[in-house]
């Protein structure tokens, strides 16, 4: 009888294990996920942002915002990785997306070399929240355990994205809404917002705020002198749109809690960034701790970062593994045969 029962134990066991992690048969997100069908998939997307870090040093910020900018519209599916096809208009032609969001050949080129390897397994959502979590551990960041097993969705949904993107100008009640109609907190605002430590954004996303603010002719009262004599400086009114203003002037490459100092001394690229301090609640406090306690901004940011990822994702059963992340396996294969 015992050599009965650990035979059962030994069949329990290789059955447990050719079954966990495989696409399709467990439909929860868990970092093991691929552990059995594609283990180095950490390491090839880690290598591959790594790379794209190295010969552009603002992708580490196009990553994340790429990530964010996903998840906002019905959840973390890779939607926005889609090119416009027969039946929608993507995601990437959304007013919200069209001027500052970038990176996709990124993600196209790690998707090849995952292909190559383990074809048809791992899901262009799952690398997209994956580099975004290596763009922020790359620029001197948390880290943070990403859970795995998305699939990508069949369409987008361009209009979702331009209600739901937040705006640069956006108050803090909108903000928040915006968040919580999602399935973030309320919290979350002012911790993801730390996101804008690193990157940049163009003149043109901003320029208002430092020339005519209330449509008077006069910027907004709430930036620091110096600060906005530099910024009109860099967008005079008859330059060029697309002139880049570091979100943090002073550390604009390091992942850190600096972007709350300046914040709270009216150093904001951003009117969104300013309002966090401006109005009193809870988006104040978190600023005002997050500027003196790092520590406590990187453990948030990570725990706000593995909430996003987790939004709404399409699991067995829905949605596919695209083949290339621009367009649907279905297009793929017609695309495939007029060829």
């Amino acid at each position: 009888m015992a050599a009965v029962d650990n035979l059962i134990k030994c069949l329990f066991v290789i059955i447990f294990l050719s079954t966990r992690s495989v696409p399709g048969v467990d439909a929860q997100l868990t970092p093991a996920f691929y552990d059995s069908t594609c283990p180095f998939v950490e390491s090839i997307v880690r290598s591959g942002v790594e790379e794209a870090i190295r010969r552009d040093a603002r992708m580490a910020a196009s990553l994340l915002r790429l990530h964010f900018h996903d998840c906002m519209v019905h959840g973390c599916d890779g939607s926005i990785l889609l090119d416009d096809m027969p039946g929608f208009v993507g995601e990437k032609n959304a007013f919200a997306n069209v001027n500052s969001v970038r990176g996709y050949e990124v993600i196209d080129d790690i998707k090849s070399e995952l292909e190559s390897i383990c074809p048809g397994m791992v899901s262009c959502s799952d690398i997209l929240t994956i580099a975004a979590r290596d763009s922020v551990e790359q620029s001197g960041g948390p880290s943070w355990d990403v859970s795995l097993g998305r699939r990508d969705s069949l369409t987008a949904d361009k209009n979702a994205a331009n209600q739901l993107i937040p705006g640069p100008g956006f108050s803090v009640a909108q903000l928040i809404s915006n968040f919580e109609a999602v399935g973030l907190f309320a919290s979350d605002v002012a911790t993801l917002s730390g996101a804008h430590t690193i990157g940049a954004a163009k003149c043109s996303t901003f320029r208002q705020r430092f020339f005519n603010q209330s449509a008077n002719g006069k910027p907004d009262p709430t930036i620091d002198p110096d600060y906005l004599r530099s910024v009109q400086q860099l967008c005079k009114r008859l330059r060029d749109p697309n002139i880049l203003g570091s979100l943090d002037p002073f550390t604009p490459m390091q992942f850190d809690n600096i972007y709350y100092k300046n914040v709270q001394s009216g150093i904001a690229l951003l009117g969104s960034d300013q309002a966090l301090f401006s109005t009193h609640g809870i988006t104040r406090m978190q600023v005002e701790t997050y500027s003196f306690d790092q520590e406590a901004f990187f453990m948030d940011f990570a725990t706000s970062m593995q909430r996003l990822g987790e939004l709404s994702p399409l699991t067995e059963g829905e949605g596919e593994i695209r083949q290339n992340c621009r367009y649907v396996n279905s297009f793929n294969r017609r695309h495939r045969h007029c060829h």
